[in-house]
């Protein structure tokens, strides 16, 4: 007993390190736009009244948020004018990318979905490419900045940051700010709260660059100057080191190639049911502002709990094993959802399959991101960790365009809808299994030449 308190007590003092603090603030600014390009956008459109189907088609707009490892070495590799020179090579992008970011959201706030959905969708995907863009350099950040065993609670952190500012602020906030204000006024206004994000860039501490890459540029560079110009040599080393490395460096790994679709199917049946919950919550009747009370922060509640549960799992179990524990039990509470639809209007249910489903979501998340912030190598952390994110998000964005389409077909049946995604949830387990298998030692797999050794 005392020594399972002590464990706790253990696992529970790494929170108190002021860059987790720091990281708790980042993962703020980086879920406030979620929900506005999302959930909350679902909303609205809906209560405007466009289909079901052009509401999934909606979910294209938040592409960017799939492929920001295109210009993720730019992150890792580009010095920003006045910005790197005056803040750093993580906070300067950090910042910049914020200012542009707000500017995008004071631009969605102005856009009028009832009367024409092309400057929705032309404002939603500038927030969504600043807002990835944000999110590689964040993601970069957290893992830069702390030591591989403190990843767990940086992962913890991160996420519950991510659910104050995507969650709380944004989800609920969104919708209360909608029901008394209207939809205009609530997005400008929630825009204005990316300034906390600001301010905890401001007070960040600086990572060190690391060593590893630039030790590359300069190897590459000397080896190409016998055979071309000193100029082209320097350009090409650059290149390499930015674009190249990345991707040889984590090809170098066992078993990576399993890796990369595991990290694909993992989040399939979430990101179908993620799509269409707030139309399900609005046509069976619930009112705007029962959704945010429920939804977000009953939600946001039982999604904390499940995060400190989920990474003091990670600390005691290990990565690998904390998420197949995770991922079965979030594929489990996707079946609430249809006990709600079969219910009908009833609000137990509905807080009880929306708690349920925030509580194992937490469990999940906190042992993914745990787990592939340890796959990175610090050299190229914004290229490796967007690369692997933007797998998940790929599944996330693209495949839950198809989930009005989905219910369309359905007849409208959302307790088979929702049956569905509880099954295509359970797709990743089998394939973490045997990572699981190959990976007895640890969640990190091994290089190919010290395996080799």
């Amino acid at each position: 007993m005392r020594e399972g308190l002590r464990d706790w007590g253990e696992s529970l003092k790494i929170y108190l390190d002021r860059r987790i603090a720091i990281i708790l603030v980042l993962g703020f600014a980086s879920g406030l736009p979620v929900p506005l390009v999302f959930s909350n956008l679902s909303i609205w459109l809906r209560d405007v009244g466009v289909s079901r189907t052009e509401i999934g088609l909606f979910a294209l707009v938040a592409t960017p948020y799939a492929i920001n490892f295109l210009w993720a070495p730019l992150v890792d590799r580009l010095r920003l004018p006045f910005f790197t020179a005056r803040f750093g090579r993580r906070r300067g992008w950090a910042l910049c990318t914020q200012i542009l970011l707000f500017l995008a959201l004071v631009v969605l706030s102005r856009t009028n979905p009832g009367e024409a959905l092309y400057p929705v969708a032309l404002a939603c995907i500038l927030v969504s490419f600043f807002s990835a863009t944000q999110d590689v350099v964040i993601d970069a950040y957290r893992i830069d900045v702390l030591e591989p065993e403190k990843y767990g609670a940086g992962s913890a952190a991160a996420i519950w940051g991510w659910h104050l500012g995507g969650t709380l602020i944004g989800g609920a906030g969104g919708l209360y700010l909608a029901a008394a204000f209207g939809w205009n006024v609530a997005y400008l206004v929630i825009a204005f709260t990316l300034g906390i994000g600001m301010a905890g860039v401001w007070l960040a501490p600086e990572p060190p660059a690391p060593a590893e890459a630039d030790a590359t540029r300069r190897r590459v560079d000397a080896g190409l100057k016998g055979t071309m110009g000193a100029n082209l040599a320097a350009a090409t080393a650059w290149l390499y080191v930015a674009v190249v490395a990345p991707f040889v460096d984590f090809m170098q790994r066992r078993g990576w190639l399993l890796i990369l679709v595991f990290v694909f199917v993992f989040k399939l049946g979430d990101a179908l049911l993620g799509r269409m919950s707030g139309v399900f919550y609005r046509e069976m009747g619930f009112e705007l502002t029962e959704i945010a009370h429920v939804a977000k922060v009953y939600g946001l509640a039982a999604n904390a709990v499940g995060i400190l549960i989920g990474g003091f799992l990670v600390h005691r179990w290990g990565t690998l094993k904390a998420l197949f524990v995770g991922g079965l039990a979030a594929a489990a509470t996707n079946l609430t959802y249809s006990w709600l639809a079969l219910s009908g209007q009833s609000y137990a249910v509905f807080v009880t399959a929306v708690v349920a489903d925030n509580f194992t979501g937490g469990l999940a998340t906190v042992a993914f991101v745990a787990y592939l912030s340890n796959l990175c190598t610090i050299a190229y952390s914004a290229t490796q960790y967007a690369l692997l994110a933007s797998l998940g998000n790929l599944a996330r964005i693209w495949f839950s365009a198809s989930a009005g389409w989905m219910v369309d077909e359905l007849g409208g049946d959302w307790a088979l809808f929702f049956a569905i995604t509880a099954g295509i949830a359970l797709l990743g387990l089998p394939l973490l299994l045997v990572l699981i298998r190959l990976f007895p030692e640890g969640s990190r797999p091994r290089r190919l030449e010290t395996a080799a050794a």
